[in-house]
């Protein structure tokens, strides 16, 4: 067994989990589409075959109060069961638990019905909140038990009290939300009252072979949040009111600190669930930002939770466990921290999918069984959209040759992972170099092919990618030549050096990439000390997080939060946009806020607005709203979008030739389109 201590079975007090591996919670809106029950029921089961021991739901609400939008999923009455005894009985075809969790929003919905302790309206919801009535406090009690007895009846194992994040329950436990001066409020023994009543009556009701989970908010990073004694507390007085086991929540939704972006170091708040293990004799569940089995082997094997949640890691992989047990862990498909085909969906109303994994929620339409006619297929290009497709193709049994001009598979993703935040991305390279050849993909590199060497093949995919856009500019061409224009390319493969004083030209996603790139403190001190252990920079990385954002994970303040301190970018860096509108508008809307913050807490310049007029030796010669500047700058980098590259294709005519990625269409193309399209390409041919 090549993972000791995440493999081993669990036993709780009625029950055993196979291994400590938990599908945490996230909610996809399938329930929500046509026929959402059977595609839920599909997404659930894919994953508990795969191996995972504890699958969590995403959140149902006990009434229509308490919904995050409209249409959202609910189980208050008899009617509902039915619709949930298909997840359940999908899940039970395999040794796998499922609980569902109970969420009321609170404050968080996103209709004119909220209902909260206080009537305080969150900063990131457009509504104002009632509060509730003594009568209607015991009303939403009543509805959280009679969910978790309905849930009972359709073949739950168990559910999880939604406790964290800033939801309803959440809203009781603070000061920040709670002004009640009745029985609900006031003291903190009477604002976590309603959570103790609630599991207090739902374990009345459900029986003791029924499993609770609480997830409790181990940081709200909030001002006027829980402090460390009221956390601890809280859980101890749980364990006491018959809580099976305790789950790890982290920040509020509205709290301007990351959480899950990729930039946040890996594992990061660990140490809480640890903390929280020292006080209570229930298991504890530690989750964020953790999406390998040696990572979550190395948690358990510390002592330092008992279980590890992961949702995100089975989007990416449903057989993430299964390969992990067969010591295939580079063959898992690891989560990359993206969020684009994930929660900047659901944030916006979508389906939720998955940038690595398109087949994610897409399970009953998006399969590839056996080709009824093998062909001999030739991919041209070697990037996330060939990648891809060579995989899918191969594994429908065609013949599949892979062409890459350059000496290594990756395309964009190369540049991509010099980003910082964006490291991950090689966890996607790793995993198509482990696959492909399994599947019988040839691959040669360093081969920039012509239509001739294409003769034999049926049919040619080409994934060429996408060339830089070369914006009219006056002098450009002179200052490429002469080296003071760089492309993206330039500075991201590390090709040119770049000077103290950077102009970049373009605020969309290249140019916030590139100005990431050139204030990390890893790239400025990248000729200093080369012996520092692996461990410190760990260290240093995690330290210089949590003084940007204020984070204290010992909370000596209720909420975790503590002083920001932030060292400028080395470099002067301004970045230029021709439109009037905010920098990074088109960034993800889970994440470019946060790279917005970073640069600006980094002092890097953002111009909306501009005309370039002409690029000489001085340097950039503007118009900014109508205003002459210049900014005598060592180097200029151009970041004005892409073109399609796939001049290959007009010399093809003998046979079919299929364009996907950037080599179809530039206009906007990222790597969870690229991906998609060869996926829908591949399920054809």
């Amino acid at each position: 067994m090549s993972f000791p201590h995440l493999l081993k079975p669990l036993a709780l007090k009625n029950t055993t989990l196979k291994n400590r591996v938990v599908m945490g919670s996230m909610h996809t809106s399938l329930e929500e589409t046509e026929q959402g029950f059977v595609k839920v029921a599909a997404f659930y089961r894919e994953r508990a075959k795969g191996g995972v021991g504890l699958i969590i739901t995403g959140g149902i609400s006990p009434n229509l109060s308490g919904i995050v939008a409209p249409d959202r999923a609910i189980m208050q009455q008899q009617s509902d069961v039915k619709d949930h005894q298909l997840i359940t009985d999908a899940v039970h075809e395999f040794d796998c638990k499922i609980c569902m969790q109970i969420l009321h929003a609170g404050r968080y919905g996103y209709h004119v019905n909220q209902v909260a302790p206080s009537a305080i309206q969150a900063p990131i919801s457009l509504y104002a909140p009632r509060a509730l009535t003594v009568s209607e406090i015991e009303t939403q009690i009543n509805d959280f038990v009679q969910s978790a007895v309905l849930a009972k009846q359709a073949g739950y194992d168990g559910v999880e009290i939604m406790g964290s994040e800033g939801y309803l329950i959440n809203q009781f436990i603070v000061k920040a939300t709670n002004e009640r001066t009745d029985d609900w409020g006031g003291s903190f023994e009477k604002r976590i009252r309603f959570a103790l009543e609630i599991v207090k009556r739902t374990r009345a009701a459900v029986g003791n072979d029924f499993l609770l989970i609480f997830r409790l908010s181990m940081i709200d990073l909030i001002e006027q949040g829980s402090s460390a004694t009221e956390v601890i507390t809280l859980a101890q007085l749980l364990e006491q009111h018959s809580v099976n086991i305790i789950n790890t929540g982290i920040g509020w939704h509205e709290s301007r600190v990351p959480t899950i972006s990729a930039s946040v170091p890996s594992g990061l708040f660990v140490p809480l669930s640890e903390n929280i293990k020292q006080h209570i004799s229930i298991p504890v569940i530690t989750s964020n930002r953790i999406n390998t089995p040696e990572q979550a082997e190395q948690i358990i094997a510390n002592k330092q939770a008992d279980l590890v949640s992961m949702a995100r890691p089975f989007l990416a992989d449903s057989n993430f466990v299964n390969k992990a047990m067969a010591g295939q862990s580079d063959e898992i498909n690891t989560c990359i921290a993206c969020n684009q085909g994930c929660l900047d969906k659901i944030f916006i109303r979508k389906t939720a999918s998955c940038l690595v994994n398109p087949r994610a929620c897409n399970e009953t339409t998006l399969n590839f069984t056996v080709a009824k006619q093998m062909k001999k297929l030739a991919v041209v290009g070697a990037g996330p959209a060939g990648l891809a497709f060579a995989k899918y193709a191969a594994q429908r049994g065609h013949q599949v040759t892979l062409f890459e001009a350059s000496d290594k598979i990756g395309g964009q993703f190369n540049l991509a992972s010099k980003v910082p935040g964006k490291e991950e991305f090689l966890h996607t390279l790793r995993y198509f170099k482990a696959i492909l050849p399994k599947l019988g993909v040839t691959i040669k590199l360093n081969v920039r092919v012509n239509s001739t060497d294409l003769a034999d093949f049926d049919e040619v995919i080409l994934a060429t990618g996408v060339r830089a856009r070369l914006p009219e500019i006056p002098g450009l061409v002179d200052g490429i030549n002469s080296g003071k224009v760089l492309s993206y390319q330039d500075v991201l493969s590390g090709d040119k050096q770049v000077g103290q004083h950077v102009a970049i030209i373009g605020g969309g996603g290249i140019g916030f990439d590139v100005a990431l790139f050139l204030v990390s403190e890893s790239n400025e001190a990248s000729h200093g000390n080369k012996t520092t252990s692996q461990s410190s920079k760990v260290q240093n990385i995690e330290n210089e997080f949590m003084q940007e954002w204020g984070i204290d994970l010992s909370l000596k303040q209720a909420g975790g939060l503590a002083d920001k301190h932030v060292e400028p970018a080395k470099r002067t860096i301004t970045m230029l946009q021709r439109r009037l509108r905010k920098p990074g508008t088109d960034l993800g809307k889970t994440t470019g806020w946060i790279h917005r913050q970073h640069l600006k807490n980094k002092k890097v310049k953002m111009t909306v607005g501009v005309t370039y007029e002409k690029i000489d030796q001085q340097g950039l010669h503007l118009l900014v709203r109508g205003k002459p500047r210049l900014l005598a700058v060592d180097h200029i980098i151009n970041c004005t979008g892409q073109l399609e590259e796939n001049s290959l294709a007009v010399t093809i005519t003998d046979k079919p030739c299929h364009l996907i990625g950037g080599a179809k269409n530039a206009s906007g193309v990222d790597a969870e389109r690229a991906i998609l399209e060869a996926a829908q390409l591949a399920q054809i041919i």
